[in-house]
């Protein structure tokens, strides 16, 4: 259930994305390009159905997505993945999930949930570029399939060890796509060597 999507493209562009002196312009366009990369793996197995198609000469039988396609970034810094995924996915509709540390527990909880009708007749990307300690992709998960979400997978952009059995202990049953495996967890909880914070260096903040 883990798909490393390791293509020579995507690791030009995860080298420039991983340098510290990359400006957040340049960050943003390289996790673009990145998204789009991954969306023919991500999808390789998407179910389609038969459907007839007109050509200029005659008509023929062609194919059409069984399923809708729902793109759930994790706020802030899935939006990151968002447009390189409507780049191949224009069609797909999106939910928003926001999560927040609470601060007495440490542990994620939901503060948003907005998703469109009919979760469960769609395939559902979870896109969220770290998965560190695994908790808030747990989490997220967890209220998609609340929601009705029942074909669902993951997508980061780098995954840590720790975070990867966390996830799969806790979602056996879901799928992950990341463009790379990476070393560990610091005693801070960020992934080495990773790329430091996505969403500050998506969005020119700091902390």
């Amino acid at each position: 259930m883990l798909h490393v999507v390791d293509h020579p493209l995507i690791q030009v562009e995860l080298t420039a994305l991983r340098d510290r002196n990359c400006p957040g312009s340049a960050f943003r366009q390289h996790l673009r390009r990145i998204a789009s990369l991954m969306v023919p793996a991500v999808t390789a197995d998407f179910a389609t159905r038969p459907v007839p198609c007109e050509t200029p000469l005659e008509i023929t039988t062609g194919v059409a997505a069984e399923r809708s396609i729902v793109l759930t970034p994790v706020l802030r810094a899935g939006l990151g993945f968002l447009d390189g995924f409507f780049d191949l996915l224009p069609q797909a509709s999106v939910a928003h999930i926001g999560l927040a540390r609470n601060e007495k527990t440490l542990l994620p909880e939901s503060y948003y949930l907005k998703v469109p009708p009919n979760l469960a007749d769609c395939e559902v990307i979870l896109l969220d570029p770290m998965l560190a300690t695994g908790g808030s992709a747990v989490e997220a998960l967890r209220n998609l399939k609340k929601a009705g979400a029942k074909h669902l997978r993951f997508v980061c952009l780098v995954a840590a060890p720790e975070g990867i059995q966390t996830f799969q202990d806790a979602m056996p049953d879901v799928p992950i796509f990341t463009a790379a495996v990476d070393r560990c967890l610091n005693d801070k909880g960020y992934i080495l060597p990773g790329l430091g914070d996505a969403g500050d260096r998506l969005f020119g903040t700091t902390g």
